[in-house]
């Protein structure tokens, strides 16, 4: 009996880029057993060593969540569809900040003058928002933590929509590769403070809303402190250990959590943090390994897709704000832009949820580094002295160079995907893309001395793990990647 499986964007390629595959089985264990066996690629990412599914993998089963059942034995019958979800990060009772927001008498909120009651005269109209409401928006203090992708429209959404106090919180500046997609920012920007050229666009935007900066990192040492006066945390983070840093900090605050995530043409939102909903934790309790999962500058993104993404961010946050309508609490969205599709999968709390379950054992904000096994970049002076092999571990470009100008028979294995192939290369260099290099590693001479390299070093570091892992026994990882070759050897390639 044949079901489909849908296969996220994370993970095509490594099977043959086919969004969804049929598979035999009666049970979820034996569809994804028989999907492993079929792309063996993918087994690393959907199993630990020891056959356990691992725990920031989602399995549903026609859009229900098996968290809570024994996964493996589930049943599935012809025409159910399995949908396998990994971290990328009904009826709704008020939040919080409903709860303030639908509280508070009119006579305590802020009034309107004439200039902004003809601003927000659209929003005037609706009874669902009227006079109350916008005196309520007024009044509201929203946190967006980043200027960038996800940042950029839902910080410009709230502001002309009159949240009274937005914060932002962001350390970074515009660079070129920004512009495609956050459009906060423009080309006069380039190389000015995110959080400057943000203030300058919303100040233009709308002048009455007042705007915080906060440029720094956000870390366990300031969060409590710059979320305690917000109603409401807006995350735009791109990494792991800041999402969990965020999730945490948020329930350990009782402040909302409206939450985004995007990558290549796929996104996400869902709302956590509120007292009766799950939080990200419920949803994938710990963090895939460092590399498991690349970015955005990694994986590339489609440039109008942080827009579909932070302006339901921002429409989520309004209705917290309002008390109106059906927040995403318990609903995990997942938006499809290349077939113009949206699904909503359920969550539920998790009981034992170390931060929102019954019995919680984190009580405070941990080191989030740690936490998601990133490890500090590797010494550059010191690259090629560890490991195994002739090469080492680690080269660096100039290294590299060397050997290449010295006739050192090297192979350079360039392992990303065609299209970035065309961008920029090493001469000389073979492409098999991480995904294929399963099954396509007989095509390399297992004696070779072999440098691995992609755009910035994270998914070669994997292809040469798993050489190793296959017999190879002189590999290297090009720190770095392709942009450290353009740094050190070869500037007049172009950079993206």
């Amino acid at each position: 009996m044949a079901v489909k499986i849908h296969i996220p964007t994370p993970l095509r390629a490594f099977t043959d880029k086919l969004e969804s595959v049929e598979v035999d089985g009666a049970t979820v264990g034996e569809l994804l057993a028989g999907l492993t066996s079929r792309f063996s690629g993918l087994r690393p990412h959907l199993f630990t060593e020891d056959g356990k599914l691992r725990s920031f993998v989602n399995v549903y089963v026609n859009d229900d969540d098996i968290r809570y059942l024994q996964k493996d034995r589930t049943p599935v019958k012809s025409g159910d569809t399995v949908s396998i979800i990994p971290s990328v990060a009904g009826g709704a009772p008020h939040s919080a900040a409903q709860e303030t927001a639908a509280g508070v008498e009119a006579p305590s909120l802020p009034a309107l003058s004439a200039d902004e009651i003809r601003r927000y005269s659209r929003h005037l109209i609706l009874p669902e928002v009227g006079m109350d409401g916008q005196r309520a928006l007024k009044a509201a203090k929203v946190l967006c933590i980043g200027a960038g992708g996800l940042g950029s429209p839902a910080a410009m959404y709230l502001a002309a929509a009159g949240v009274g106090t937005l914060g932002i919180v962001d350390f970074d500046v515009v660079d070129l590769s920004n512009l495609q997609r956050q459009l906060l920012h423009g080309t006069a920007d380039v190389g000015r403070s995110k959080l400057e050229s943000a203030k300058t666009r919303l100040n233009a935007l709308n002048p009455g809303v007042e705007i915080q900066m906060y440029e720094t990192a956000l870390s366990s040492e300031n969060a409590l402190d710059l979320f305690a006066g917000y109603d409401v945390i807006l995350d735009g983070t791109d990494n792991f250990p800041t999402r969990y840093l965020v999730n945490d900090a948020c329930v350990l605050l009782g402040k909302p959590n409206a939450y985004g995530s995007i990558f290549r043409f796929e996104g996400q939102a869902s709302v956590f943090a509120t007292k009766e909903g799950p939080c990200y934790r419920c949803l994938y309790p710990e963090p895939p390994p460092p590399g498991l999962v690349p970015s955005c500058a990694e994986g590339g993104v489609l440039g109008v897709l942080p827009g579909v993404i932070g302006t339901i961010q921002a429409t989520e946050t309004i209705k917290l704000i309002l008390g109106k309508g059906e927040p995403l609490i318990g609903r995990f969205l997942i938006f499809d832009a290349l077939r113009m599709r949206f699904r909503e999968l359920k969550l539920r709390k998790d009981p034992d949820c170390p931060v929102c379950g019954t019995h919680p054992t984190v009580r405070e904000l941990i080191d989030y580094e740690q936490f998601c096994g990133v490890a500090p970049a590797p010494d550059a002076s010191h690259a090629g002295e560890k490991g195994e092999g002739v090469l080492g571990n680690e080269l660096t470009a100039t290294e590299l160079k060397r050997k290449l100008d010295a006739g050192e028979p090297v192979l350079v294995l360039d392992v990303r995907e065609p299209q970035e192939y065309q961008i920029n290369r090493i001469p000389g260099s073979v492409l098999i893309p991480l995904g294929e290099l399963p099954q396509r590693y007989q095509e390399l001479d297992q004696n070779a001395a072999i440098v691995c390299q992609c755009k910035s070093g994270a998914r070669s570091a994997k292809a040469a793990a798993f050489l190793r892992g296959v017999g190879f026994g002189r590999v290297a990882n090009l720190t770095g990647g392709i942009l450290g070759w353009i740094d050190q050897v070869d500037p007049s390639q172009p950079k993206y």
